[in-house]
C-alpha cells in the first residue's frame, strides 16, 4: 500500500475472555471471549484510519475505539475502492455470523458492523467471501 488511497476494511480482533465494556452511548455490552470482525470505511485515507485503530494512545470516538481498549487487532482485510460499500459487506456478514446489535452503524441502517465467531479461520473466510461477492480485491495484513 503506497500513498494515500480510499477503501474499506475489516479489522479482525481477538478478545480473550468475556468482558462487559461500556461503549459510548450504546452503554454496557457483554462481549464473549471470541474473534471479532469490524467493518469500516476510510474514504479519506485508509492508511491513516488503520494507523489510528492500531494506536493505543487515542481518545475514544467511534464504537470500535472502546472495544479496542480491551481487544487486540490480529489482522486487517482491506480493499481499495472509492465506493461507500461497507454496508454491503455488513449485510453479507449478518446472514452468516452473529453480531452485536447497533455497533458501528449509528450513521446507517445496518443491524451491525461488528460480527463474531469463536473460530478465527471461519470468521476470516466469511469476511473474504463477503469481499469477493462485492467484486473487491483484498489485501491482508496479519499481525
Amino acid at each position: 500500500m503506497k500513498g494515500r488511497y480510499k477503501g474499506i476494511y475489516v479489522l479482525i480482533m481477538r478478545l480473550p475472555k468475556r468482558k462487559v465494556i461500556k461503549v459510548g452511548r450504546l452503554g454496557d455490552i457483554s462481549f464473549a471471549g471470541s474473534f471479532y470482525a469490524y467493518v469500516g470505511s476510510a474514504l479519506n485515507g485508509i492508511e491513516s484510519r488503520i494507523k489510528r485503530h492500531l494506536s493505543s494512545n487515542k481518545k475514544p470516538f467511534w464504537h470500535i475505539d472502546y472495544l479496542l481498549e480491551q481487544a487486540s487487532i490480529i489482522s486487517t482485510i482491506m480493499s481499495e475502492t472509492d465506493k461507500k460499500i461497507e454496508c454491503n459487506i455488513a449485510r453479507n456478514l449478518v446472514k452468516t455470523l452473529p453480531s452485536i446489535a447497533g455497533f458501528g452503524c449509528s450513521d446507517c441502517k445496518c443491524k451491525s458492523h461488528l460480527y463474531f465467531e469463536r473460530n478465527k479461520q471461519v470468521l476470516q473466510e466469511k469476511v473474504l467471501e463477503a469481499f469477493d461477492r462485492n467484486g473487491l480485491v483484498t489485501m491482508r495484513n496479519d499481525k
